[in-house]
């Protein structure tokens, strides 16, 4: 659960991420939960959008390709899923570390949240390469649970469905990841000013 606006764990805290991830599929691998040898959650996209933590106003985007270690070559259940192709990924992706490590400076030291437990995925890649000195992630928070309490039931729903839900039309590429982080914090934007604030714990 989140806390309240500003106040983030006991601290005035004058931001708050929002990010989302693609990450490698095939064609069922989500139904299989990735157990076919050989099939890894690597990320293949990073899109987050900086919010104040008070009005959930954008202060700042941020969008950046993955290059996968294990399966570099992408499925093209991937590619139509996402709009995100090989040729893409060959022009401008990066390794993960440093996707990773430019993630992280652009949240700078407030938390970080997204609509699901997103940042399982991104320790999981850090343990799939090895890397063991890299700087842990900020305080996360799972947005599902803020979003109930605000009376939007997130079961059965994508990222990129919450904007719309709440009356926001969504713009982009569903399944892209900084597209759908816009869609989330254009919801909490539109929750925002019917009064409601971030949440503290129970």
């Amino acid at each position: 659960m989140i806390r309240p606006a500003g106040i983030i764990g006991g601290l005035s805290v004058p931001s708050i991420t929002i990010f989302d991830l693609e990450y490698t599929a095939w064609e069922c691998s989500m139904a299989r939960s990735w157990l076919t040898p050989g099939e890894f959650r690597e990320v293949v996209q990073i899109g987050a959008v900086r919010l104040d933590a008070d009005s959930f106003a954008v202060q700042a985007e941020f969008d950046v390709l993955v290059r996968p270690r294990f399966n570099p070559q992408l499925s093209s259940y991937l590619e139509n899923l996402t709009g995100v192709t090989n040729a893409e990924l060959d022009a401008r992706g990066v390794d993960f570390r440093t996707a990773y490590d430019r993630f992280l400076a652009f949240a700078g030291d407030c938390p970080i949240a997204a609509f699901g437990r997103d940042e399982k995925v991104l320790e999981e890649n850090l343990r799939l390469y090895g890397i063991a000195d890299a700087k842990p992630l900020p305080l996360f928070y799972d947005l599902r649970g803020w979003f109930a309490v605000q009376g939007l039931d997130p079961r059965g729903r994508h990222s990129w469905e919450i904007g719309p839900a709440l009356g926001v039309p969504f713009t982009g590429r569903s399944h892209n990841a900084l597209d759908d982080a816009r869609s989330l914090a254009a919801g909490m934007e539109a929750i925002a000013m019917r009064g409601a604030r971030l949440k503290p714990a129970a």
